[in-house]
């Protein structure tokens, strides 16, 4: 959902049971009471865990609350995220997902702030050791409505500024050659999203399909003008009983945007912003099958490709490969809300380790 390099994770558990009784009277004698059926509690406290070689180990949480709007609505949340790693990096979230009108109105706000400190051994492949420092601060909005059957028709707006600093006299040098000093960016833009999902947290049926831009202005507060296009399509197909066959393609472009605002690479495995390219295309694939009770284990494979600026997917070395297991544990089954489990392996040494609140994608 967030920009590329500073934006990341996120994560959420918790408890609550509510009970009660009813009698019911036959001839003189009553019989016992007979226990109401449980209601989950609207309160959410679930813990985050990533690692991988380039932003260190951390550790977070996300928290929430559950509302609905209306009864036949997907049940709003509202909330907070942090996380801290290992490499002093410090991120903080306040979220809003949204339903209402049966679904056909659709929100999704955040605000976020964050030191975000990567690790890189060969940095855009200049072969240098960089240590960056991203200070971040975002703020976006999304409003979809619903204008035909499955369609939505929206407009979404974002504010983000960030400034990637180096003490490595030599990497900072590498930093200005390529335009990687961070920027202060707003923009607008539309959204159009095709939904046929059978649950907004969970999906076993249905098609995603979500095409977007932002158009970066300096009227709107930012440093330069340029404009990036992004479309995702996705699909949930049941394999059998226990089995979820998963994939998505997704593609990302950018138009005379500055080299901090350039695509990266949205695998598992790999870490946003070490790998950039004006443009970028992803197919990844998922299966999930169900154990026992709420556990259930993942494989996944994926493959991007990053092109522009004199890079094409005809060059093997524009290509990027993940593939990896995890597992999952249902932890609202009203609501199918998951806690998901990763261990990637990419190109070299990228790997990943992953916790967090729901599905991927």
């Amino acid at each position: 959902m967030f920009n590329q390099r500073c934006f990341r994770r996120m994560a959420f558990a918790a408890a609550l049971i509510v009970s009660g009784y009813s009698q019911v009277h036959a001839q003189t004698t009553p019989e016992a009471p007979e226990r109401s059926p449980k209601t989950e509690s609207p309160w959410l406290l679930v813990p985050k865990v990533s690692s991988n070689p380039k932003i260190g180990s951390s550790v977070g949480f996300l928290g929430g609350y559950l509302f609905k709007l209306d009864p036949t609505s997907t049940s709003s949340m509202v909330g907070a995220s942090g996380s801290y790693s290992d490499t002093d990096s410090v991120t903080a979230n306040l979220f809003l997902r949204s339903f209402w009108d049966s679904d056909r109105k659709r929100v999704i706000a955040a605000v976020s702030n964050g030191k975000i400190r990567n690790d890189y051994e060969d940095y855009l492949g200049s072969g240098q050791q960089v240590a960056t420092t991203d200070n971040m601060k975002l703020a976006f909005a999304r409003y979809l409505q619903n204008i035909h059957s499955h369609w939505f028709l929206g407009a979404q707006a974002i504010y983000t500024n960030y400034f990637i600093d180096t003490d490595n006299v030599m990497a900072g040098d590498i930093l200005s050659l390529l335009g990687l000093s961070g920027y202060t960016s707003g923009a607008l833009g539309l959204v159009t999203t095709f939904d046929s999902r059978d649950n907004q947290n969970s999906p076993s049926s249905g098609i995603s399909f979500n095409a977007n831009n932002f158009a970066y202005r300096e009227s709107l507060g930012g440093e330069e003008d340029f404009d990036v296009y992004r479309v995702t399509f996705q699909q949930y197909l049941s394999v059998h009983k226990k089995g979820l066959l998963a994939y998505r393609a997704q593609g990302r472009w950018t138009d005379d945007a500055p080299a901090s605002a350039y695509s990266s690479i949205g695998l598992r495995g790999y870490t946003r912003g070490q790998y950039l390219a004006p443009n970028s295309i992803l197919l990844e694939g998922e299966y999930r099958w169900h154990l026992k009770g709420r556990f259930g284990i993942n494989v996944f494979a994926g493959v991007t490709c990053l092109y522009g600026d004199k890079k094409s997917c005809d060059d093997s070395e524009n290509i990027y490969t993940s593939a990896g297991i995890g597992g999952q544990y249902l932890i609202k089954p009203a609501e199918k809300m998951v806690i998901s489990f990763d261990i990637a392996k990419g190109e070299g040494d990228n790997h990943g380790l992953y916790l967090r609140f729901g599905h991927s994608f």
